[in-house]
């Protein structure tokens, strides 16, 4: 699904954005280096005529995003996130993307519900509304069940989504290569990596039996958290497409003005929000890992309850114990532990210097200590991180992406409730409990009695195993496998060939 056929996506992706008006938006966003600006110049306007019109009511980048596909509008909805990246205007663009786009007929989300439930709507909802809330993926009906009168929120997911989108991460993967072949200092960024992250995340947003499950999850895990509310999927009414749960009444976290006038304190709702991040992230390992302001809201009596959990990142407790001594040395501005931390997890290669690496990452942090409390930001902070670890080699974290984004999501969202809290204030207790409990003396005892326990069940097999392994490092290595011509080079070979020969044909 990869090969050649799959340029045409590639070149209506870059005549969309051509015909949009999104192509200088987009590639000044990304700070796109020269030579990758110019391909995608060369290869969009001249085939301006096959891109998609898309709705000109829209801002440029929203307009042809949408008017790509599913793919395009999740990967859209991830920008709009990242303003750190793409820049404060076309995160705002691309925020329409989060929750407001145009609903599937309501006929056709009762179809699918009784195809998937076997049973008829009126037989399961004595009321079905209209769609509340319409997303790439799927969208929202408030419903009442039959008999028990309960309201619930019946989540059906768009028509032939999955072969949409199957269809347009084929078009990502290209462009991934694309770039590696123009841009070679990007490999290290690992962009096919990033896009087989994504698609494996949106993959699972596409069957809502895991959506169900990931919410009992963390539910179950979230259930003594105070301030906190999830609500509970009903499984004898969700499938595949379908998943129903109850509904839960609140005000949307972005809603500023409803939210005082309702009497609640958005300084206490901040903090909390970062918290309870924070604390699902390392207390957990799962968190929920798209926590922009569509998805959360407040209940009248001050919870705060958190919807759609299609994305959930999971941490293995290595990794958590990484990114908290990572967290901590910032906070305590120890940059030699942090430095320390990036060599023993191989972050950082290790024949780079230590002292070095320290010495760069307090230029990373003074500068954010010495801010205002407004204006100290998580995301700041990643972004000179990864300036820096750029310099000393380190690759792209894969395992982090979801983590890294989710956390930046959270202070935006922490600071549109209130625009002075100290994000380093609010993390300490959450991060300094959670390294007394998995690093100090009790946490070492819990280590070495499950490495005791492994080694018991394992024992028997390790002579075999040992020599199984000296056995492979014995055999010569196969020969390397040859690295086949990128689909893009052909095309842009053609292209010059074409040009030289009418150039040619101009002198005779």
């Amino acid at each position: 699904m990869r090969g050649p056929h799959n340029i045409i996506r590639l070149v209506r992706t870059l005549a969309t954005l051509e015909r949009t008006g999104a192509i200088g938006v987009v590639l000044e966003a990304f700070k796109t280096p020269p030579r990758i600006r110019m391909v995608a110049r060369i290869i969009g306007w001249p085939f301006k005529w096959l891109g998609l019109r898309g709705d000109p009511a829209l801002p440029p980048a929203t307009r042809a995003l949408t008017a790509l596909g599913p793919a395009y509008i999740k990967f859209g909805q991830i920008l709009s996130t990242r303003p750190d990246v793409v820049g404060e205007d076309l995160a705002q663009q691309l925020k329409y993307l989060q929750d407001k786009l145009p609903p599937f007929p309501t006929a056709v989300a009762k179809r699918m519900i009784e195809d998937e439930l076997g049973l008829t709507t009126d037989q399961v909802y004595s009321e079905f509304s209209e769609p509340v809330a319409a997303a790439s993926i799927a969208q929202v009906h408030r419903a009442r069940l039959v008999g028990t009168g309960q309201e619930v929120a019946v989540k059906v997911l768009r028509p032939g989504i999955e072969r949409a989108f199957r269809k347009d991460i084929d078009a990502f993967y290209l462009a991934a290569g694309a770039i590696e072949v123009l841009s070679p200092a990007s490999r290290r960024l690992r962009p096919n990596d990033v896009i087989r992250h994504f698609e494996g995340v949106v993959l699972g947003e596409l069957d809502l039996r895991l959506e169900s499950s990931a919410a009992a999850e963390f539910a179950a895990n979230t259930e003594k958290d105070q301030g906190f509310k999830i609500p509970k999927p009903i499984w004898d009414l969700s499938g595949r497409q379908v998943m129903t749960m109850d509904w839960a009444e609140g005000i949307n976290l972005a809603d500023n003005a409803a939210l005082d006038a309702a009497g609640h304190d958005r300084t206490v709702l901040g903090a909390r929000v970062l918290h309870l991040f924070l604390s699902h992230a390392l207390r957990d390992g799962y968190f929920h890992a798209d926590m922009h302001q569509g998805n959360l809201k407040v209940a009248a009596n001050g919870d705060i309850i958190a919807f759609d959990f299609g994305i959930m990142g999971r941490l293995d407790e290595y990794t958590r114990r990484v990114y908290a001594e990572i967290l901590m040395g910032f906070i305590r501005r120890d940059y030699r532990r942090v430095a320390e931390v990036h060599f023993e997890a191989g972050y950082v290669p290790a024949d780079r210097d230590i002292d070095e690496f320290a010495g760069a990452l307090r230029v990373v942090g003074e500068p954010i200590f010495g801010m205002d409390a407004s204006r100290i930001s998580m995301a700041r902070l990643l972004h000179y991180l990864f300036e820096v670890t750029e310099r000393f080699g380190m690759q792209t974290r894969t395992e982090l992406i979801l983590l890294q984004r989710t956390m930046v999501v959270v202070e935006g969202v922490a600071r549109g409730l209130d625009p002075h809290i100290n994000i380093w204030q609010v993390a300490r207790p959450v991060v300094e409990a959670y390294v007394a409990n998995t690093i100090g003396p009790k946490a070492v005892l819990r280590d070495l009695t499950k490495t005791v326990r492994i080694l018991a069940r394992f024992g028997p097999r390790l002579p075999g195993l040992v020599e199984e392994y000296l056995i492979r490092q014995s055999e010569p290595p196969p020969p390397p496998p040859k690295r086949p011509v990128h689909p893009l080079i052909w095309l842009l070979t053609g292209a010059a060939i074409t040009g030289c020969a009418v150039w040619a044909g101009t002198l005779i």
